[in-house]
């Protein structure tokens, strides 16, 4: 590893990672050295980026077609009365340098599609599944799954909320945990649409990025082939074991 990889500065920043047993400065360098492609800078995507810069990821790529709209505001904190109209990406980025100058980001102001989503995500280490779409979400899994890419998910509805990993040492992929059928989108309405409590992606977001945080780093254990279940309206959690024997699927 190189000397000084980290400077005095940065070592300054993140001296509460870093005496963590667990972190230490080898493993502050491997949050320098990752990139990370969070796709979807919305109500999941915000605490996911804020967070994993703050903690010291090298570099980030923001992979996000929308504009900021009004009613995003009352959950997605990266953006205010200012941003309606704008960008997500660039808005987000622009945040985002401001919060840490150390880390880099690639912007992505595209929808992640099949013709487009190997080209993109091979470039880096763990992809965030941030999106609000089935569609998108059956995208990335299958580019993850091609490229061995980890691939760290989180959904959320009303209350309620889900985080898992896929595709991280060979544990089981988004689609072997639940298979892509026709009419899902039909079925399984947008959580914008129905309603959310606006702390709820920032609670789940915030899981996100702590799994990210524990692939690169090596510490803890990971949600693979787990999925967290929790609620925040009486705080009930569970965690579901994914079934990874394709007899019984």
């Amino acid at each position: 590893m190189e000397p000084a990889f980290l400077t005095p500065r940065e070592i300054r920043r993140y001296q509460k990672q870093i005496i963590l047993p667990e972190i230490g400065i080898e493993g502050q360098e491997k949050l320098k050295k990752s990139k990370i492609l969070v796709v979807g800078a919305g109500g999941l995507g915000c605490p996911v980026l804020q967070y994993l810069s703050a903690a010291g990821t090298g570099c980030i790529g923001i992979a996000e077609f929308d504009m900021v709209n009004e009613s995003n505001l009352q959950r997605q904190v990266l953006y205010g009365s200012m941003d309606v109209g704008k960008l997500k990406s660039i808005i987000a980025k622009n945040r985002l340098e401001h919060l840490n100058s150390f880390t880099q980001f690639e912007v992505f102001n595209l929808k992640i599609e099949r013709p487009n989503a190997n080209n993109i995500i091979k470039n880096f280490d763990v992809v965030v599944d941030a999106t609000d779409n089935w569609e998108a979400r059956y995208v990335i899994d299958e580019a993850c799954s091609s490229l061995g890419k980890p691939m760290v998910h989180g959904a959320i509805y009303k209350t309620e909320a889900q985080v898992s990993v896929f595709n991280y040492n060979g544990g089981p992929s988004y689609s072997f945990y639940n298979p892509e059928q026709d009419g899902m989108n039909i079925r399984n309405p947008n959580p914008a649409d129905v309603g959310l409590m606006g702390v709820l992606p920032g609670i789940t977001g915030t899981m996100m990025a702590n799994e990210v945080i524990k692939i690169i780093t090596g510490t803890g254990q990971v949600l693979s082939g787990k999925l967290l279940v929790f609620n925040i309206n009486d705080y009930s959690s569970k965690i579901i074991e994914i079934e990874t024997d394709l007899e019984t699927k």
